[in-house]
């Protein structure tokens, strides 16, 4: 192709050819233009589309990369996309920001001649430059617009993820705490025995109740929209099955809490028709029967007696077949038992009600003069018959009279059982609260905030022992103790059985100076405050910390009672056995207690065998090798001392002063001296005092005069230290016999080896050889060391 080319040698020859307003000024023409500007602008709108491009494949990958995520199935992780996700989103968004702020900056230079002239008339160039920018803003427009529709569509599933995996997570916990509210209120089918143990029961459930309410909004979805929700068929199917086991359990609830308030009815009128009978009973065996013996006396006994029926009131069971009625969804066996219980009662009414009526009809006949008068022989309305040997027979009324005795320490037999089982039952209860309500919350993630450091991880050294003791008295004790219901004189025998069982309170106490100081520490703390307002207790946990002792003291008292009325009784030698081991028990809890706060004995205290006996006394030293001024001032300043009596030795120890409060008032004892029972000597009296008596060793070298606060402490360590020294003393014996048995056997089976000869000369010397071996005579010292 051929193009024709014009040679030009001048601009106005160049005029010719060209209008002057497409030509600039440098030209001779009229045309504004500044290449300059030109090279600016094509440079910034290159860079601006090449930022409007990287943008938009920035955006779209995103986008993409949104689009492809698979929603996790757990809280955390969820949370974690949605957090990550935003956070590219809002660098995404500065991005796009700093590209339309660019789009917009180079859009203003492009318009600024139009702006400073608006009669200025743009040349092609700006304006192909104009319509450049506007169309990459307006892409950026559309691609901003777009991403952020894809934005809120994905940021609202990853929000409705997270609120599922909520829901699911909640679901999860309600469903897990309705199961259990279910499974419990399956085991609590009994109505209890006492109307404390139904009000433990139903302040149980209320708190129960109280949970079940607290999840309640759940049960309603109100977090999450449904209609709109992408997993709206899995929602709705869970929504409606919690809701209907929460009405199951709730209308469960409702139902066990009336059950239980009709049994709490039913068990405050049997407790007030159990203490009127007792009462009636009570007043039965109080009665003097040797002052009913007379007119008057019979009078006022049966004007008492009518006294007491007219008073009987709302007490008495008048229609059991009314109660039946009311009551038949809780009735137990222990509504028959008082029933046959009253019905008794009053027949033994009805019984000393006619014999008073003959008595206060009769005529009063005169007593001869040689005749004893009743009341010699009976001592007391409750002495046991068998105290007396022989009565006086005047008439049938005396037969009369000593079998309604008996009768009388029966009922009372059976009154300390009654006493016996029922705080036994409470006793038990008040352990299960403790345990509970205290000791498992103390391993309750929801209540470790509350709990103080000092009390972390102390749950043994507060509690001790007792959820052994609590297992031995539920499923072991109170129902052997259930066994001896009608033969309450035989009850010594399970004390019997069981007294190695018991020996579990000794760990108990020994545990309690340690759990009291670590209760003084933390009394006043949230957590204690917290449990002990769920329990509604109205004493702290420090006094049922104390139930323990105050049991295994209660029971020697009521076993002194039941010996009281069981003289003569099949059981009383069992009962006598059960009490004195029930006071060894205490005693041997009492004396560890003070075992253990002996400070300074390097040894080891229980290679020094069992602990006898322990006590305070006043102690003078003598010392023949020592001066003579100190054994003179020595024999006038006692000293105080507290002595420990074991198998092997005699520990001298001084009491130290008290301090603090409570279990930590204990006394603690300051180790002086020991004294080896094997190398103890004893005189029972010692001059000038009968509450004196000396200890001495070492052929008396040194002597210890001990004075005891009375000659009944006396008399008891005297002849506990002779039990220890002869114990000693035969066990000596003991072995040297057993050593002369065994060399004489072995010297006769080593003669048989011997030659005929060898014999004759054996026999006429043995006669010599058991002289030599058998033991010489032993002097004084050497009998008091073994």
């Amino acid at each position: 192709m051929k193009v024709p080319v014009i040679m030009l040698s001048s601009i106005t020859e160049l005029h010719s050819y060209i209008d002057r307003t497409q030509l600039t000024q440098e030209l001779g023409g009229t045309q504004e233009y500044c290449h300059e500007k030109w090279i600016s602008h094509r440079t910034a709108i290159e860079g601006f589309a090449l930022m409007v491009k990287k943008t938009a494949q920035t955006l779209q990958s995103f986008g993409t990369e949104l689009a492809e995520t698979e929603l996790p199935n757990e809280i955390q992780a969820t949370t974690f996309l949605l957090s990550t996700h935003s956070t590219k989103k809002s660098k995404m968004k500065e991005d796009l920001l700093v590209a339309l702020g660019q789009g917009s900056r180079l859009l203003e230079s492009i318009n600024e001649p139009v702006v400073q002239d608006p009669d200025y008339t743009m040349n092609q160039d700006e304006l192909e430059n104009l319509a450049t920018v506007q169309r990459l803003l307006s892409q950026l427009d559309e691609t901003e617009r777009a991403f952020d529709e894809f934005w809120v569509r994905h940021h609202t599933k990853l929000e409705q993820c997270l609120q599922l995996r909520h829901f699911e997570h909640n679901y999860r916990e309600v469903r897990a705490l309705l199961d259990q509210v279910s499974e419990k209120l399956a085991t609590f089918s009994e109505v209890g025995i006492s109307p404390a143990h139904v009000e433990h029961i139903v302040s149980e459930l209320d708190t129960y109740e109280e949970r079940v309410c607290a999840h309640s909004p759940l049960l309603q979805q109100e977090t999450l929209d449904r209609n709109s929700h992408y997993a709206e068929d899995s929602i709705q199917p869970k929504c409606s099955e919690l809701r209907a086991i929460s009405e199951n359990v709730s209308s469960s609830l409702r139902a066990k809490k009336d059950h239980l308030l009709k049994a709490m009815e039913l068990h405050q009128c049997l407790e007030k028709a159990s203490k009127w009978v007792d009462d009636g009973i009570y007043l039965l065996a109080s009665q003097p029967v040797d002052k009913c013996q007379s007119h008057e006396g019979a009078e006022l006994a049966l004007q008492e007696l009518e006294r007491y029926l007219d008073n009987a009131g709302q007490n008495q069971l008048t229609d059991l077949s009314t109660i039946w009625t009311e009551y038949e969804a809780v009735l137990n066996q222990q509504l028959k038992k008082i029933f046959q219980k009253q019905v008794l009662m009053q027949e033994m009414f009805d019984k000393r009600r006619v014999s008073l009526k003959k008595l206060a009809a009769k005529q009063t006949r005169p007593v001869q003069p040689v005749a004893p008068r009743p009341e010699a022989f009976i001592k007391s309305p409750l002495s046991s018959p068998g105290q007396f040997p022989h009565r006086p027979t005047y008439s049938n009324g005396r037969h009369a009279s000593q079998s309604e005795e008996e009768e009388n320490l029966a009922v009372l037999r059976r009154h300390v059982m009654n006493e016996l089982l029922e705080t036994e039952r409470a006793y038990v209860e008040e352990l299960l609260c403790v345990m509970q309500g205290y000791a498992s919350e103390m391993d309750n993630p929801a209540m470790s905030h509350l709990i103080p450091a000092p009390l972390q991880n102390k749950k043994e050294i507060l509690f001790g022992n007792m959820p052994e003791i609590y297992h031995f008295h539920k499923r072991t004790f109170l129902r052997e103790l259930e066994q001896y219901t009608d033969c309450p004189q035989l009850v010594g025998r399970c004390f019997l059985e069981r007294m190695t069982d018991l020996q579990i309170y000794e760990k108990y106490c020994h545990n309690k100076p340690r759990s009291e100081s670590l209760w003084r520490q933390c009394s006043d703390c949230a957590f204690f405050q917290e449990c002990q307002k769920k329990l509604e207790h109205k004493l702290g946990l420090d006094s049922y910390l104390l139930k323990p002792v105050q049991r295994i003291t209660k029971y020697q008292l009521l076993l002194k009672e039941m010996l009281k009325y069981s003289k003569g009784c099949e059981g009383a030698a069992d009962l006598q056995e059960a009490l004195t081991s029930i006071l060894g028990i205490l005693k041997a809890v009492n004396d560890s207690m003070h075992l253990i706060a002996i400070t300074g004995y390097e040894g080891n205290l229980s290679e020094l065998g069992k602990l006898l006996m322990q006590g305070s006394f006043n102690v003078w030293t003598e010392h023949k090798k020592g001066h003579a001024k100190v054994k003179d001032l020595a024999r006038f300043k006692p000293m105080q001392r507290h002595l420990f009596l074991h198998e092997k030795a005699l520990l001298f120890c001084k009491r130290r002063e008290e301090n603090g409060e409570g279990y930590e008032k204990a006394p603690s004892y300051s180790f002086k001296q020991s004294l080896n029972m094997s190398a103890v000597g004893i005189t029972e009296n010692a001059k000038g005092d009968n509450k004196k008596f000396e200890i001495w060793c070492n052929s008396r070298e040194e002597v210890y005069i001990v004075q005891a606060p009375t000659t009944e402490v006396k008399t008891t360590w005297v002849n506990e230290i002779r039990k220890v020294l002869t114990t000693q003393l035969e066990a000596c014996r003991g072995t040297e016999r057993r050593f002369i048995s065994y060399y004489t056997a072995f010297f006769y089976t080593g003669q048989k080896s011997f030659k005929k000869g060898e014999e004759k000369k054996a026999e006429s010397c043995s006669p010599d050889v058991n002289n030599a071996s058998s033991p010489k005579p032993a002097g004084k010292g050497q009998e008091r060391s073994c």
